[in-house]
């Protein structure tokens, strides 16, 4: 099934003391481009992020945002209940020693206990901050998940519309092999015409530049050929699709040659009836191509 290069969705959660929402975001690129805007105190976290969004998504400008707050009840720090305890203990002890020998003792703020060594848990802080991320990973894979579903619904809608337009290209391709057909008598005409006035002239001609120029009037005039490789991209295209995606750029190259055909086809007309068709043609391929952008 093919899938859609636009997309976006949204999403709260909470958990391990705090609360978060996402935004995330797809429009259409040349290759895969993921953006992110994550806290930075997380560890290791764009990194797994990154990859994540890799397993989800081969192609695409990615746009992922995400905002964290604390839950107003939560315990911002976490306290190394012992050593604070031990630190305590000295403090009192100190405070007694000081007193005996008379020397005075500048009161202890909260400040000074919480810059003591260890009385900060960093371990535990680092842990909390594991879980978070942990958290965080398993909700982004549900956000994913929903993204991805809303590229395939987009695909979906964008493979009907290349469908239909590949119907097209193929019609006009069958409606410009009659309109050839039909005007061969009219090529044959000119050919000989051609001929005639290079025969009035032949005195002094090397015969086989003469071949040539004939050979080429005629390769001219042919549009057998184009016909023919169109018929070819017409069954390429459809082959593709029927893969599903990514084959975004694969669809695109295929929509470089199937532009080069037509063009081919228009400057080789030599009549207003394919002239028209070669101009629908070419018509019908730009509104395609515009679609294969979007496409995964």
């Amino acid at each position: 099934m093919l899938a859609s290069m636009t997309a976006f969705t949204a999403h709260s959660n909470a958990g391990e003391n705090h609360a978060w929402s996402w935004d995330l975001r797809g429009v259409n690129a040349k290759g895969l481009d993921i953006r992110l805007r994550l806290p930075d105190w997380i560890e290791g976290f764009e990194q797994s992020v990154k990859a994540q969004i890799a397993q989800h998504v081969a192609r695409g400008n990615v746009t992922l945002g995400l905002r964290i707050t604390r839950d107003e009840g939560a315990s911002a720090l976490s306290i190394n209940e012992d050593t604070l305890n031990a630190v305590l203990g000295s403090l009192r002890q100190i405070e007694s020693h000081a007193q005996k020998q008379g020397v005075p003792v500048a009161p202890v703020t909260a400040l000074d206990l919480m810059s003591a060594r260890g009385v900060m848990d960093a371990s535990q802080v680092a842990q909390d901050t594991a879980a978070l991320k942990a958290a965080l990973l398993a909700d982004l894979e549900r956000l994913l998940e929903d993204f991805v579903k809303m590229r395939t619904a987009e695909g979906r809608a964008l493979e009907a519309v290349l469908k239909g337009q590949i119907d097209m290209i193929e019609g006009l391709t069958k409606a410009a092999a009659e309109a050839a057909e039909a005007r061969r008598p009219q090529v044959a005409d000119a050919l000989k015409a051609n001929l005639a006035r290079v025969m009035e002239n032949v005195d002094g001609v090397d015969a086989d530049r003469v071949a040539q120029e004939l050979a080429m009037l005629a390769v001219k005039a042919d549009i057998t050929e184009e016909i023919d490789r169109l018929e070819a991209h017409v069954s390429a295209a459809r082959a593709l699709i029927a893969q599903g995606s990514p084959i975004g750029r694969k669809l695109d190259f295929l929509m470089q040659e199937f532009n080069r055909e037509a063009n081919t086809l228009c400057s080789k007309s030599q009549d207003t009836a394919l002239t028209a068709i070669g101009l629908d043609l070419k018509a019908t391929i730009d509104q395609m191509r515009e679609q294969v952008q979007n496409v995964e």
